[in-house]
């Protein structure tokens, strides 16, 4: 696997799926140093793991934005595929394209990916972790995943990173507290659209999903939601079946209030909720 110093005194990231389990890890530097880390924190959801080895004045990334980011401009990904840095002592690097942002993909093992930068630079096997770098040397993704067609193997042009404003929220909660609090409730139960649903609410579009049960004195209940209504769409987050609105909760915090559009008798609304921490 992969990672990235993103501080002087040694943090590092990667994903979970790289180190999130490992018992014991050994971090090797361009130098041929080799370091043992420990885990600060992991976190399966959003697939994103903070590292630390000791040190001091180490050489360290600058962590960019993806808010910004341009379809078609260059990137460059950097990595240890297949482990060939361990022969080597230098990353590999690849040079590619921003091919599209803001990309849903469907969960792993009950990851999720929102939001993906999608690029054409060659990730294979071993990037896992490393930097999407744009071209003036800032990480605005980590690369996480390849698209694999039935019986092809290898990079097919179809390259996955988090956007790096993800990676440095969910790191500074880990930082902070070893974990991500997702410790809240909502109180409804949901299906996506099929096409009998589609057929007697009379909907253009399978996109979103429908409530079939609201529980009493819950935060979906206080939002004023009905058993009925279709859920379009989250905060911004656009919402196709259940398991794009599953991903969506994962992003948000106990006591946060979001914004969730419906519609209701062919008629579109918004509606206020606020997550409530379990009791």
């Amino acid at each position: 696997g992969s990672g990235y110093i993103i501080s002087p005194d040694g943090y590092i990231v990667t994903n979970d799926h790289v180190a999130g389990n490992a018992t014991e890890i050994t971090i090797t530097m361009t130098d041929g140093s080799h370091h043992e880390a420990k885990i600060i924190g992991s976190d399966p959801v959003s697939d994103i793991c903070l590292l630390k080895i000791d040190g001091n004045n180490l050489p360290f990334v600058e962590l960019g934005s993806s808010n910004n980011i341009i379809i078609g401009e260059w990137v460059i990904a950097l990595g240890n595929p297949f482990g060939l840095f361990e022969l080597n002592d230098k990353p590999t690097v690849t040079v590619g394209v921003i091919s599209a942002t803001g990309m849903n993909l469907e969960p792993i093992n009950e990851r999720y990916y929102l939001n993906m930068i999608q690029t054409d630079a060659a990730i294979n096997g071993g990037n896992s972790g490393g930097a999407l770098v744009n071209s003036i040397g800032q990480v605005i993704g980590m690369n996480t995943l390849i698209y694999t067609a039935g019986g092809v193997q290898g990079n097919i042009g179809l390259g996955f990173a988090i956007p790096i404003d993800k990676v440095k929220k969910i790191i500074t909660e880990l930082k902070e507290n070893g974990k991500i609090d997702r410790d809240f409730q909502i109180g409804m139960s949901i299906q996506s659209i099929d096409a009998g649903i589609m057929k007697y609410y009379d909907l253009k579009s399978n996109k979103g999903v429908i409530i079939t049960k609201i529980l009493p004195n819950t935060p979906a209940d206080n939002a004023g939601l009905k058993s009925g209504d279709i859920i379009t769409e989250i905060d911004g987050y656009k919402i196709s079946n259940e398991q794009t609105i599953f991903g969506v909760f994962q992003e948000f915090r106990a006591e946060q209030q979001i914004e969730i559009k419906i519609i209701r008798d062919n008629s579109e609304l918004t509606k206020k909720m606020k997550l409530e921490r379990n009791k």
